[in-house]
Parts: structure tokens; sequence; C-alpha cells
């Protein structure tokens, strides 16, 4: 890995602590306005193994929120433009991509175990439950974003799942983790109530910087596990 890179970080954490986060892998699980940003800042912070899990095309509506999403980015697969960016920032970090919508009936095409930590970052709750249990029967790390549309203020937490209110996934996620005998599972979540949007659809409402402060929380976190902060 080239030395000016990872300069400045070493110099926050120590080389000790960069060859450590150049020697982990992390899965990064949807690659939208959340997902995104988890794999900037973990490519940024020297990671030296990402995996990179979506089943989408970049679309306009994407243009508000996602890193990876500009005009030149348009119908492009999202697993083959966040590669590129990554190998962009460090060319010697390892990128492999999974091209599928992670459901029960795909999920043996990704080797979770092959992992050190993987962020869930999807927005479908059959496929959230399915890498947790996953996860947790490979003895792997994973952290699980909850909603982050509909709202205005990043004010977001992570903690286990238990202690999370207010969200209405993280509602549905209690009750289904609490049915499989699924426990302690590390999320971050907002304790604030959603804004209503200006228009009754099914699709959440966004903003620029909430998503993204989520995704960099995310990266937070992670980072600090696999350095042990």
């Amino acid at each position: 890995m080239n030395a000016e890179f990872t300069r400045r970080t070493a110099a926050l954490i120590g080389e000790e602590n960069v060859a450590a986060l150049g020697e982990a892998s992390v899965l990064v699980a949807g690659l939208g306005g959340v997902g995104g940003y988890v794999v900037e800042a973990l490519a940024r912070a020297g990671v030296g193994r990402l995996g990179l899990l979506d089943f989408d095309v970049v679309s306009p509506t994407d243009l508000n929120r996602q890193i990876i999403a500009t005009v030149d980015t348009l119908g492009r697969k999202k697993t083959d433009v966040a590669r590129e960016r990554v190998l962009s920032i460090n060319p010697d970090c390892k990128v492999e991509t999974y091209d599928l919508r992670y459901l029960p009936d795909t999920a043996d095409s990704v080797p979770l175990g092959g992992y050190d930590y993987v962020v869930d970052a999807v927005d479908n709750v059959t496929a959230k439950l399915e890498l947790i249990a996953r996860a947790k029967a490979a003895n792997v790390k994973i952290v699980s974003s909850m909603g982050t549309g509909n709202r205005l203020t990043a004010d977001f937490v992570v903690c286990d799942i238990k202690k999370t209110s207010v969200c209405p996934l993280a509602k549905v996620m209690r009750k289904e983790l609490r049915a499989r005998g699924i426990e302690g599972v590390k999320v971050l979540y907002s304790p604030s109530l959603p804004t209503k949007s200006g228009e009754e659809a099914r699709t959440p409402a966004s903003i620029s910087y909430v998503p993204a402060s989520a995704g960099l929380r995310l990266a937070q976190e992670v980072v600090a596990d696999l350095i042990k902060l």
C-alpha cells in the first residue's frame, strides 16, 4: 500500500492499526445512500478487501443522496461503479462484487464467513434478517442500518437493537429477530420521529446529508471494531 496514502491515517491511529485495516475484509450489502458512504470511508481508511453487494443500477432518483450516483453513472450497475470508485482511491484494495438481490435463495452465493465484518445497508426486511442470521451463524461481526428515510436530522445512534425505539423498521426487526431467537444485534438507528413527506408514497423521502451521515457513522463503528479502539 502506498505510504503517502496512509500517512495521515497512521499519524492518528498508528502504523500497527493501519496494517490491521490493510489485512481486514468487510462486506457491504447495499450500495445506496447509506452503503455507498460506508464503502467510501472504508476504502479511504485503507481496508484491504471489500465485498460489494447490490442488485440495482444507478437511477436519476439516486442523484440527491448516493455518492456513486452522477449523470455519468446513470444506468450502470452499482457494483461496477462502486468497484471502480474504490480502485480509483486505493488500487491495492481487493474488491469482490456480488451483483444480486440478497434473499434466502441467493444467499449461498455470498460467502459471509470469508469476511471479518458485514455491514447491512439493504432496505429489505427479508434480506436483513438473512444477513444477520447467516453472519451470526458464521461468527462474523455485523452492524445493521435501520431506517434513514423521511428524516431531516442525522442524530444516529449505534446500540443493541433491543434498545431502539421510534424507528418503524427497528420495530419490525425487533419482532422478527425475537421470533428467530436471535440476540445481540448491533444496529444504527435514529431516535427521532420520521418526518412525513409532502406526498403519500411508499418510497421514503430523503435529503443529501442524512444517509451520508449514517454511512459514515457505520464506517466509524466498523473501523473501531477492527482495530479494537
